[in-house]
C-alpha cells in the first residue's frame, strides 16, 4: 500500500536521531542517544505502546537474564525499572553451575509501562510523539529526515528503526484476521513499502501468545503453587537488595493431557498455522500449543504455567499455550486443562504476523551497510523477546550518538558479553525463523555469567558516557576487595582440629589429614565460601556479591583460565580485518559458495567470516593466505 500526503511541510523541530517505535529496543535506543548528548525524539504509533509488554508478562528468564544484566551494566535502564516493578523474583537453574545460572521476575505490566514512560518522559533532551512514521528520507546513501503520515518533515542525522512486530501487522485466530499491532494497536502500514525502495531485503514472520484468563474462574487447588526465591536478587548492580525484599505473589503450574491434545488434533485443520493462512515464519523454540501436539506426539501432557500480569487486574498469562485456533476450540482446548475447568477467557489467543529484515544486512554497529546513519534494533531484527529487543536498542542508540560525534562506535565481541553473541549471530548467520538466545549460543559462557556482567563492561559503559563516575568508582572498590579475599583465602591456613572437621561432617566433606587453605577447601564441590565462615577467623564483613565472586573465581579458578586462552585464540582472528574492497573473485581456489556469501555479507574480520554458513575452514586458509600476499605485495 503506497502512502500519499496531500499536502507536506517541515517541522521546525530538528533532532540528531529519531527513533521510530518505542518498544523495548526502542526505550534503551531513545535513552542511550539522548544521555549521550543527541537531541532525539522516539515517534510511537501509540503512547500505551512504550515499553508495553504484548506477551509473557516477565522479564529475564534462562539467557535472557544474562542479557538484562548486561544491558544494565552499560548503563541501560530494564534492570532498573524491573526492580521497581516485579510481583515475583526467582533464580533459575540454581542446582547447575553459575555460568547458566539466570535471573527472572514476574512483571507488573501496567506498572513496568508506566515507569519506563515517565524516565522517557523525564529525560532531558528527549521527545516523545505519538505519529506514525511512513518515510525515511535519505539523500546521497545518508539519512536526513523521516515523513510523518501527517505530512510533517522531520530532520534528523540518524534514525533508528525499532518497529517490533507492527510493521504491516495482522493478528490472526481461526478465520479472524484484523490487520492490527499487537493487543489491538494500530499497525504501522506503509513503511515497508519505504524500505523495500531503499534495497532492503524483507522476511515474513510471526509469533503468537495465550489467552488471558479472568483469575476468579481458576481453581488454583487443582494446580502446583509456584513461589519466588526467599531471598531477592535485583537485576540492576545500582539496587540495594535490601530495598526490593518484598512478600511476593504466586504463579501456578498445571499441565495439559490427552483430551486437550485430542481437542487440538481434531481441530488442527481449522488452525491458520496449518491450514496455510499464516505465512509467517514462527519461533522454533516458543512454539504454539497446536506445534507441541503435532511435532511431540509421544508427549502425554505439557507444561502450563499461570502467571499474573500485575496486582491491579484479574488477567493470567497461561504460559505454553500460545495458539492461533478459533476462539470456540480454545475455550475447550483450555477447559480440558485441570483447574480451568471453568476458565473464563478476558483476551484471546492469537497470532500475530509481521515484515521484519534480513539482519545481515547490517554491520556489527547495527547500521544498514545500504544507508548511512540508519540503524535497526529489535524484532525487527528477526530475533525475539524483550530482552533481546533492549540489548540490541542499546547498542543502536550508542552506536548513532558515537557516530554523531565521530568516535569509535562499540562492538562488542562473543567474548565480551552475550550482547555480542545475539548481535554476531544476527548479522552473520542467516536465520528463518525469530531468533532466540539461549545459553547454549555463547562459546564463553563460563566467562560470560550474569554476575560479573558489571565487571565486564561497566567500565565500557563509564568510557562511553552512560555509567557515571560514582558507580564506576564503586566498582574499582568492589573488585579491589574481591582480588584482596582472593589472596587472603588461598594464604590462611585451617588444620585438623575438632571445629575444622566437624564443620567438614556436617557438609558431608573428606576430613582433612594435614593442613589446608581456606581457597583449598573452597574448591572441593560441595563446600563454599560462606559455609567456611565459622573457621575462618581473620575473615572480613564482605558484601553477598563480593562472596559469590571469591567463591567462583576459587572454585572455577582452571576452567576460567582454559576459557580465557581460548578467547585470545579467538581474538586474534577477530583482529584480522577484512579489506572493504575485496573482490572474493579474484581470490583463487575460493569455493564458488564462498564467493557468493562472502561477497553478499561482507564480513568485517576473518573471525566473522568463519562463521557464516557455507564458508569451510578450508576457505578461511585461503582467504588468510590471499590477504598476506596482499599485505606484502
Amino acid at each position: 500500500m503506497k502512502y500519499s500526503a496531500n499536502s507536506v511541510w517541515e517541522n521546525k523541530d530538528s533532532y540528531d536521531v529519531a527513533v521510530i517505535g518505542a518498544g523495548h529496543a526502542g526505550c534503551e535506543a531513545a535513552l542511550a542517544a539522548a544521555r549521550l548528548g543527541m537531541r532525539t525524539i522516539v515517534f510511537t504509533v501509540s503512547m500505551e505502546s512504550i515499553a508495553m509488554m504484548p506477551c509473557n508478562p516477565n522479564i529475564g528468564g534462562t539467557s535472557k537474564g544474562h542479557l538484562v544484566k548486561e544491558v544494565d551494566a552499560l548503563g541501560g535502564e530494564m534492570g532498573k525499572v524491573i526492580d521497581r516493578t516485579f510481583i515475583q523474583s526467582k533464580m533459575l537453574n540454581k542446582s547447575k553451575g553459575p555460568a547458566v545460572h539466570s535471573l527472572r521476575a514476574q512483571a507488573d505490566k501496567q506498572e513496568y509501562s508506566k515507569a519506563m514512560r515517565m524516565v522517557l518522559e523525564n529525560q532531558p533532551g528527549l521527545d516523545l510523539k505519538q505519529a506514525e512514521v511512513v518515510d525515511i528520507l535519505v539523500e546521497e546513501g545518508k539519512v536526513t529526515g523521516v515523513q510523518l503520515i501527517s505530512g510533517a518533515i522531520c530532520r534528523c542525522k540518524a534514525v533508528i528503526l525499532c518497529t517490533g512486530t507492527y510493521l504491516k501487522a495482522r493478528c490472526i485466530y481461526g478465520d479472524i484476521s484484523i490487520e492490527t499491532g499487537p493487543n489491538g494497536l494500530q499497525a504501522s502500514t506503509y513503511l515497508t513499502d519505504c524500505l523495500k525502495r531503499l534495497g532492503i531485503r524483507m522476511y515474513r514472520f510471526k509469533t503468537g501468545t495465550p489467552a488471558r484468563i479472568d483469575r476468579r474462574s481458576i481453581d488454583f487447588t487443582k494446580m502446583e503453587e509456584q513461589k519466588g526465591d526467599e531471598r531477592i536478587t535485583p537485576f540492576s548492580f545500582t539496587t540495594d537488595p535490601k530495598s526490593i525484599q518484598r512478600e511476593q505473589v504466586s504463579c501456578w503450574l498445571t499441565y495439559t493431557n490427552e483430551k486437550t491434545h485430542d481437542i487440538i488434533r481434531k481441530n488442527l485443520d481449522r488452525s491458520p498455522l496449518f491450514s496455510g493462512a499464516i505465512e509467517g515464519t514462527g519461533p522454533r523454540y516458543c512454539p504454539s500449543i497446536e506445534d507441541k501436539v503435532v511435532k511431540f506426539a509421544d508427549k502425554k501432557r505439557h507444561q502450563v504455567f499461570i502467571e499474573p500480569e500485575g496486582e491491579s487486574t484479574n488477567e493470567m498469562y497461561i504460559g505454553g499455550m500460545s495458539s492461533s485456533l478459533p476462539e470456540d476450540v480454545q475455550y475447550d482446548m483450555y477447559r480440558s486443562v485441570p483447574g480451568l475447568e471453568h476458565a473464563k477467557i478476558i483476551r484471546n489467543a492469537y497470532a500475530i504476523e509481521y515484515d521484519c529484515i534480513d539482519a545481515r544486512q547490517l554491520y556489527p554497529t547495527l547500521e544498514f551497510r545500504k544507508v548511512k546513519g540508519l540503524y535497526s534494533a529489535g524484532q525487527f531484527n528477526g530475533s525475539s523477546g524483550y530482552e533481546e529487543a533492549a540489548g540490541q536498542g542499546l547498542l543502536a542508540g550508542i552506536n548513532a550518538a558515537l557516530k554523531l560525534q565521530d568516535r569509535e562506535p562499540l562492538v562488542l565481541d562473543r567474548s565480551q558479553a552475550y550482547i555480542g553473541v545475539l548481535i554476531d549471530d544476527l548479522v552473520t548467520k542467516e536465520s528463518h525463523e525469530p531468533y532466540r538466545m539461549m545459553t547454549s549460543r555463547a562459546e564463553y559462557r563460563l566467562l560470560l555469567r550474569q554476575d560479573n556482567a558489571d565487571q565486564r563492561l561497566t567500565k565500557i559503559g563509564y568510557e562511553i558516557g552512560l555509567v557515571p563516575k560514582e558507580r564506576y568508582d564503586n566498582l574499582l572498590k568492589k573488585e579491589k576487595k574481591i582480588a584482596s579475599e582472593i589472596e587472603r583465602v588461598e594464604h590462611t591456613h585451617v588444620g585438623t582440629n575438632k571445629k575444622v572437621q566437624n564443620l567438614l561432617a556436617e557438609y558431608g566433606s573428606t576430613p582433612l589429614n594435614s593442613g589446608a587453605t581456606i581457597a583449598d577447601l573452597i574448591r572441593r564441590p560441595e563446600l563454599h565460601y560462606n559455609f567456611l565462615a565459622p573457621i575462618d577467623e581473620r575473615r572480613p564483613n564482605v558484601s553477598e556479591e563480593v562472596a559469590e565472586q571469591v567463591d567462583i573465581n576459587i572454585k572455577y579458578d582452571g576452567y576460567i583460565k582454559r576459557q580465557m586462552r581460548q578467547v585470545e585464540q579467538f581474538r586474534k582472528m577477530e583482529k584480522k580485518r577484512i579489506p572493504e574492497d575485496i573482490d572474493y573473485h579474484e581470490v583463487k581456489s575460493l569455493r564458488i559458495e564462498a564467493v557468493q556469501k562472502l561477497s553478499e555479507q561482507r564480513p568485517v574480520s576473518i573471525g566473522q567470516a568463519s562463521r557464516i554458513s557455507g564458508v569451510s575452514p578450508a576457505d578461511i586458509s585461503v582467504l588468510l593466505v590471499y590477504m598476506e600476499s596482499m599485505r606484502q605485495g
